[in-house]
């Protein structure tokens, strides 16, 4: 090894063991090395500097590990109480490991000025996916043990593959376990900038994880799935079933999983376009959201959760998993939780996120609270959204496409749909694809569920209907699904799609004040508003609640 100064002994409590510098104040080792910390001082020296003293240090990072030799995370990142001058460990490329003769350098007991170890890696697949098993190339050298957990693992030129992670468990036992780099760095995610990856450039390397930085400290929303579909080719591998974590899991994953030498600056590339594109034009609406859904757990329960949205972050209120007859009590006070995150002065728009066999409930009529009877809709502007829609990458890329569209629009007649259903699917669906800004139904979803889907899955902003309306084909007498369509061309004349919300408020407040309510065009009107400009993120999977 050309030098061992960045090699360092670390101390906490009566645990001794290893480990290496990577920065000018971080060191690598183990997690169980201080394991004590929260009761006893971490002090770091370095054996090759012994002019530096000890050094106090603390946990920045850990990695998850618990207590047993088996668990996985044994990772810590330790912060100097100041700088060193030393010159950190370089990495090797993830493999380096395979075939060649390793060294580590630990500190038995009776040897505090440390001892090496040689080794080589067993071949083969890491074991559990976690650990490189370790095997001693003569049967008189020093054994891995106590005191060379989270020693550095390394080539004859001194750069890092790996760190011993656990060590023989009987005295003539001359085997251990390392975690590689590439999977130290599954818990640290700075470690990535620092490894070199074949394939892939240090320069593309560095600066993607610049950007990452950025990007994190200027709060930037983005889906990270997103962003790496755009980013590699057809030959790539499928993003993680369960998405990415973070944009910094994406970033990791690229450099780690996708052999394409250019996937990286493009991942880089597209992230930087990103962060220096103009800022969105602030939202008109400060949505506070209700979505609910089927829990799984029996006909009767329903999962819902409640979230506002203050300076284009989503923050959860609360969530619960409930009988049907119980949400609106939880709803009700959930709202009002909610308001209160809100900027001061924001335009609230409350959205009920519905599965598509409850868009026609009567959410609009539920009670403010046992004490204000006042309906939702006539306090709030309340608009519904169609969970399956609300979630579409689609159809959101398509609606953002359309809003911008519609900014500048005046205001434009619905496109009627009427209870006769005298226009075909494949009509409607080119006519709503072609030019609708809003679309009016005669009759609720379940009187027309072939029309209604069609207006679901093409990127219309707005859908209306009455929760009544026609009561199907065949009636006599005046039919209320064209009274309402009527009426809604007179009243939405002129008004831009963006005002739609509150304008709907204002004619339930009407239709509430009318003689006789219930006899009024506007009382039960139900709508579908869909700007996913006011979501700058796809709502979350309803979690198993816990509240």
């Amino acid at each position: 090894m050309s030098s061992a100064a960045w090699q360092a002994r670390i101390e906490c409590g009566q645990e001794v063991g290893a480990g290496f510098l990577v920065s000018a104040r971080q060191v690598l080792t183990c997690a169980h090395v201080v394991r004590w910390s929260d009761r006893a001082e971490v002090t770091v020296s370095f054996p090759g500097r012994t002019d530096l003293g000890g050094l106090a240090a603390t946990v920045a990072v850990h990695g998850g590990w618990r207590s047993g030799p088996a668990d996985r995370g044994d990772l810590a990142v330790l912060e100097l109480d100041r700088e060193v001058p030393l010159t950190p460990a370089a990495f090797a490329p993830p493999g380096a490991e395979q075939g060649s003769e390793l060294v580590a350098y630990g500190f038995p007991k009776g040897y505090d000025e440390g001892m090496l170890a040689s080794y080589r890696a067993v071949p083969g697949p890491l074991i559990s996916d976690e650990w490189r098993q370790l095997e001693a190339l003569t049967a008189h050298g020093q054994p891995l043990a106590a005191g060379f957990s989270g020693a550095a693992v390394a080539l004859a030129d001194g750069r890092v593959v790996g760190m011993v992670s656990a060590v023989a468990g009987a005295r003539d036992v001359r085997v251990g376990r390392m975690l590689p780099v590439e999977v130290m760095a599954r818990y640290w995610r700075g470690l990535g900038e620092l490894v070199p990856t074949p394939g892939h450039r240090a320069d593309a390397r560095r600066r993607l994880y610049a950007l990452v930085r950025r990007a994190e400290e200027t709060g930037l929303s983005c889906d990270p799935g997103r962003l790496y579909v755009s980013a590699v080719d057809a030959f790539a591998p499928p993003p993680p079933e369960r998405g990415f974590a973070s944009l910094w899991a994406a970033a990791a994953y690229v450099q780690w999983e996708v052999p394409d030498p250019d996937a990286v600056a493009r991942f880089a590339d597209r992230l930087q376009e990103l962060l220096e594109a103009p800022p969105p034009p602030p939202a008109a609406w400060s949505p506070i959201v209700v979505e609910i859904d089927r829990s799984g757990a029996g006909t009767d329960q329903v999962t819902v959760e409640v979230s506002a949205y203050r300076g284009g972050q989503r923050r959860p209120v609360g969530a619960r998993r409930l009988p049907r007859t119980a949400v609106r009590s939880y709803v009700q006070q959930r709202i009002d939780d909610a308001c209160a995150q809100l900027d001061p002065g924001a335009e609230e728009l409350l959205t009920f996120v519905l599965p598509r066999e409850l868009l026609n409930e009567p959410v609009a009529h539920w009670e403010c609270g046992p004490e204000d009877p006042t309906p939702l809709g006539c306090a709030y502007p309340l608009v519904v959204a169609d969970r399956s829609r609300h979630r579409s990458g689609r159809l959101r890329h398509q609606l953002r496409k359309r809003w911008s569209k519609l900014d500048a629009s005046p205001g434009a007649a619905p496109h009627r749909v009427d209870c006769g259903g005298r226009e075909s699917p494949a009509v409607l669906r080119k006519r709503l694809r072609d030019d609708a800004e809003l679309t009016g139904y005669a009759a609720p979803p379940k009187e027309m569920p072939e029309h209604f889907a069609i207006g679901l899955t093409v990127p219309v902003p707005v859908l209306l209907w009455p929760r009544g309306g026609c009561p199907g084909t065949g009636h006599t007498g005046p039919c209320p699904g064209t009274v309402f369509l009527d009426e809604l061309d007179l009243s939405v004349a002129g008004v831009p799609p963006a005002e739609v919300p509150r304008l709907v408020m204002d004619l339930r407040l009407t239709a509430e004040a009318a003689d006789v309510p219930e006899e009024h065009w506007a009382r039960d009107v139900q709508v579908l508003w869909d700007d996913p400009r006011c979501f700058p993120e796809p709502a979350a999977g309803l979690r198993s609640p816990v509240d």
